[in-house]
């Protein structure tokens, strides 16, 4: 006569409240990592970012060996106030003997992938952009980020027309972007083939931002 079966002993498993009690414990601490590595190298990336716009200034504005920032005021340069508000900062540049050698200015807008933000050097004497340099970019590598190695397209920026008219209220011509072999004016940017959109964003950040120097 066979003998009664004897129940399977059941290995013990961790309750659902458990597991999902240390699923949230385990989230928590690493937002806590997060936030305190982030909040802890603030003033280290704070540094590195004004060192890098520094650095960019002097290279934007040819013949720079000083800087100094400023606001425009109804067309006209006042001194650096943070409490002015809605006024556009620049940085102007000086020479070696303290003469104005132009203009630094933040521009930014619309890319591809996202916002693009640039600095472009600003001659006011021959009224023409006479540097460039990006910022930030998180453009398609290989082809949108482009616009921060093509020598032929940052040859664009070596003397860009950005002309105003006798009021001083608007561009002479419009700052446009054409196809990679078309231009024919001072104020158009030959762009970058594959690249089209990216270049053609920079065309249009200029533009908009060259209002704001006369503002």
């Amino acid at each position: 006569m066979n003998a009664p079966s004897q129940p399977i002993p059941q290995e013990d498993t961790p309750k659902s409240g458990k597991m999902l009690s240390a699923m949230v414990g385990l989230g928590l601490l690493c937002a806590l990592l997060i936030v305190s590595i982030y909040e802890g190298t603030s003033e280290r990336r704070a540094f590195l970012k004004a060192e890098a716009l520094e650095k960019a200034i002097f290279q934007v504005i040819p013949n720079t060996q000083k800087m100094e920032p400023m606001l425009i005021e109804n067309g006209t340069l006042i001194p650096f106030d943070q409490k002015k508000q809605g006024l556009t900062k620049i940085y102007v540049g000086y020479n070696d003997e303290g003469n104005m050698s132009g203009y630094a200015l933040e521009c930014s807008g619309q890319g591809y992938a996202d916002i693009i933000k640039i600095l472009i050097g600003y001659d006011p004497k021959t009224e023409t952009v006479v540097g460039f340099h990006v910022l930030e970019s998180k453009e398609t590598p290989g082809l949108g980020d482009k616009i921060e190695k093509d020598e032929n397209f940052l040859a664009n920026f070596i003397a860009l027309d950005v002309s105003w008219d006798k009021e001083k209220k608007q561009l002479n011509n419009a700052v446009i972007t054409v196809k990679n072999g078309e231009k024919n004016h001072p104020w158009e940017i030959d762009g970058i083939t594959g690249a089209t959109i990216s270049s053609r964003a920079i065309g249009k950040i200029i533009n908009d931002s060259m209002e704001k120097v006369n503002q």
